[in-house]
């Protein structure tokens, strides 16, 4: 990270944003002079904070600005927190919506369990990927469509550092940037331009929301129907498996949206979307209706990954399934329909976890196949849900014709 008191930093800023991100922060104005500088004073009684005020410098072309500013800086940096969380982000970033995803966590204040963690910054990532997919036109299950776009999308988001108070990752999506809607040199070729990252980033709320809104028609009327009236204004299967990631064995769970300032938003300037622990149940059923097409042979399978094929380039991947239930197969090959959930499988079996994985089941001589499957999700150690809790060996990688 740039030290905050060093040149090319102070070449970033802009004085009256910082001013406005302080003043937004509880800091004081003391005093200064229209144009040249301002004096504020922090927020509280914080000893992280000397107590004298703030000189903040707004004259950029004043000779004395990159001194004035680089102490500046520095004395905001001294409360390390607010400077990593709240100041560098936004200035390093020049504008940014800014999307936080908190989970409720038992670990002391700022600090979770590791395998927690993981599955919270996964649901994240898979919710952004969802709601990108939806602004392209709504699915009851996307599958591999619109993936790359959304990838593009994703590839101008920062992950910022957690912050305390159960736990939560940041991630910061620049409001005026573009996104391709074809890769290159395929949009020169057909002529297809590019959309903003805000309208793809409000595509994303929308499908929040509107999930939510669906867990309410469910815990009022205990029928699924409102997810599956939903997708036209977001829903999917995607949403609700990323959204069942985080309220996932938790005590609670929440999407927050602030949108910048800088660019600006038709009605609310920010988003509070709230989960609870007991919505799991209800996103796990939902996530299988969505999934589901017309044909008979649709199933979902909990189990083990105990065979693995090598991802061969513009494969999704290729990998077999022990289940643990009686009213499935016990071993089925799992051709997978999107990429992404190939490193989930690779997870699950490197970190003995179950898995619970939904496709078209088709039946090849004495093999069971799932084809243009997905996972729901990885569900947790294998010692927990295995009624044989007994170790397995380890996975055969690339056994000749396993796969063919």
């Amino acid at each position: 990270m740039t030290e905050p008191s060093s040149s090319a930093l102070v070449e970033r800023v802009d004085p009256a944003k910082l001013a406005v991100l302080l003043e937004d922060s509880g800091w004081k104005l003391a005093g200064g002079r229209r144009g040249i500088f301002l004096r504020l004073s922090p927020p509280g009684d914080s000893p992280a904070w000397p107590r004298t005020s703030l000189l903040l410098p707004l004259d950029q072309e004043d000779p004395d600005y990159r001194e004035v500013m680089g102490v500046a800086l520095h004395q905001i940096s001294l409360n390390h927190d607010f400077w990593t969380r709240v100041v560098f982000p936004k200035i390093i970033t020049n504008s940014a919506d800014e999307f936080k995803f908190r989970r409720e966590s038992a670990a002391p204040s700022g600090l979770i369990d590791w395998r927690s963690g993981e599955r919270l910054i996964d649901s994240a990532r898979r919710a952004m990927l969802a709601g990108a997919k939806y602004y392209l036109g709504p699915e009851r299950h996307f599958v591999n469509r619109h993936g790359r776009f959304a990838s593009r999308y994703l590839d101008q988001v920062l992950m910022g550092q957690t912050e305390p108070g159960s736990y939560i990752v940041t991630a910061f999506v620049p409001p005026d940037s573009s996104v391709p809607l074809k890769a290159e040199p395929e949009s020169i070729i057909t002529g297809f331009g590019a959309v903003s990252s805000r309208s793809v980033s409000e595509a994303f709320a929308k499908a929040v929301e509107s999930t939510l809104e669906a867990i309410s028609h469910y815990k009022s009327t205990g029928a699924l129907s409102g997810f599956v009236e939903g997708v036209e204004n977001g829903v999917s299967y995607e949403m609700t498996s990323a959204l069942l990631g985080m309220a996932s064995m938790s005590d609670g769970a929440d999407i927050t949206i602030d949108w910048d300032a800088a660019v600006p938003v038709s009605g609310a300037t920010s988003h509070h979307f709230e989960l609870q622990g007991s919505d799991a149940e209800v996103l796990d059923k939902a996530a299988r209706q969505l999934a589901q097409d017309d044909g008979p042979q649709f199933v979902t399978v909990l189990g083990r990954v105990h065979l693995l094929a090598k991802k061969q380039a513009g494969s999704p991947g290729v990998f077999g399934v022990e289940s643990f239930g009686s009213g499935s197969p016990k071993k089925v090959r799992v051709r997978l329909a999107d990429e992404e959930d190939y490193h989930a499988a690779i997870r699950a079996h490197e970190e003995d976890l179950a898995i619970q994985v939904s496709g078209r089941l088709e039946k090849e001589g004495n093999l069971s196949w799932l084809y243009n499957a997905t996972v729901l999700r990885i569900v947790g150690p294998l010692e927990d849900l295995d009624p044989k809790k007994q170790r397995k060996p380890q996975a055969q990688v690339d056994q000749p014709g396993l796969f063919d």
